[in-house]
């Protein structure tokens, strides 16, 4: 069994598409640019706050 994740981005006409699979199963999702974009940034954000709070030690 393939457990293997895939993410392709590409451009389709006005919209981004973007295909994530993961073994048997694919998702595809199609966005407007300003959606790509609200994405973009709350990815940015997310990866952001990840690495600042992996920086944070509890003892």
């Amino acid at each position: 069994m393939d457990t293997s994740r895939n993410i392709v981005v590409d451009i389709e006409r006005n919209r981004v598409r973007i295909v994530i699979s993961h073994g048997e199963d694919e998702e595809i999702i199609k966005l407007s640019i300003a959606e790509a974009r609200d994405l973009l940034s709350k990815v940015a954000d997310t990866v952001e706050d990840y690495e600042q709070r992996k920086q944070v030690r509890i003892d």
